[in-house]
């Protein structure tokens, strides 16, 4: 089903000074995105955060004209954008206050996969963090979860890797559009992504990776999954924003433990030590906290007790909360 109010949520994206956060306050405040464009500006500068500057920048017809040409560019280079308000988009990241309004996506997995887990770390990889990366995976296959990660050097691309030696779907969150593939040497790897798992991003096709963007992304990698596994990260790596966004996401957070010699082990043994983190020891005690089965459920279903055998007090509780 076509979604009519895409067109207007790129055009949100596009106003200068309005982030996502901002903008989905402006489509709760008047329903949806197109009432935003259509609504006359002397309402608009009633709404807190909107002033002079943006109430002229939303009614300017460029935006809207801009926002219908990057729709026709996804579509000629078969990549659907998949906006907020959309059955496919990831349920998990739609619940984070500053989730994108839109993704690009292009793969044959859809948003509204089941268990995941992203897998990230440094850069610099070592042969303990590509053994023990591959190691997780190969575990994790029995519970046939989506591997999230960032596509990026080192610990993300062998957790790609690994995925589709184990036969998992995998997505891949990139800093940059979809036409802009980085690095340039991960090429070779979408395809085989694409079968079966996405290449996923927020920026238009033909934007660069800039340094500012992988923060950015990071959030993504932190708001779609049910758990962050951390491998190996040196104190102050990206890997610990996407492990700090997490938690504020009230994802399930864990680290490896590794050498106290290792710098590419101190972030996760420093994650562990603050208790941002679990300790990750094996695949027992992850999917233990996690309370997954392998029976094809995304969790354990826990029997809800019988209204009448509950004290009356407890029982309209129980019956409000439900």
């Amino acid at each position: 089903m076509e979604n009519k109010d895409l067109p207007f949520l790129i055009a949100l994206s596009l106003v200068p000074g309005i982030g996502s956060i901002l903008s989905r306050q402006l489509i709760a405040h008047f329903g949806n995105a197109k009432a935003v464009f259509d609504t006359p500006r002397g309402k608009l500068l009633r709404v807190p955060g909107i002033g002079e500057v943006l109430s002229l920048e939303i009614q300017k017809k460029a935006t809207l004209d801009n926002a219908e040409k990057m729709l026709t560019e996804a579509q000629k280079n078969n990549i659907s954008i998949i906006g907020v308000n959309d059955p496919e988009y990831p349920e998990r990241l739609k619940q984070i206050p500053d989730a994108p309004l839109f993704l690009y996506w292009k793969g044959n997995l859809k948003g509204n996969y089941g268990k995941s887990v992203a897998i990230v770390g440094t850069r610099q990889a070592t042969e303990y963090g590509k053994s023990v990366t591959e190691k997780i995976i190969h575990e994790l296959a029995e519970f046939k979860p989506v591997i999230v990660s960032g596509f990026a050097y080192g610990i993300d691309i062998y957790a790609h890797k690994a995925a589709l030696a184990c036969g998992l779907p995998t997505i891949g969150v990139l800093g940059g559009g979809l036409g802009k593939i980085y690095p340039s040497a991960h090429k070779k790897y979408a395809e085989p992504i694409y079968e079966t798992g996405a290449l996923v991003s927020e920026y238009s096709f033909n934007t660069d990776p800039e340094q500012k963007h992988f923060p950015a992304r990071n959030r993504i990698v932190a708001g779609m999954v049910d758990a962050v596994i951390v491998v190996e990260a040196a104190v102050g790596g990206g890997a610990l924003i996407t492990a700090e966004l997490a938690n504020s996401y009230n994802t399930d957070v864990f680290a490896v433990p590794g050498n106290l010699s290792c710098k590419y082990s101190e972030g996760c043994n420093e994650l562990i030590r603050k208790n941002v983190a679990g300790i990750y020891t094996g695949i027992t005690g992850f999917a233990e906290m996690l309370n997954w089965n392998t029976e094809g459920e995304k969790f354990i279903k826990t029997p809800e007790p019988r209204i009448n055998d509950l004290p009356a007090d407890q029982a309209k509780i129980y019956q409000l909360l439900k």
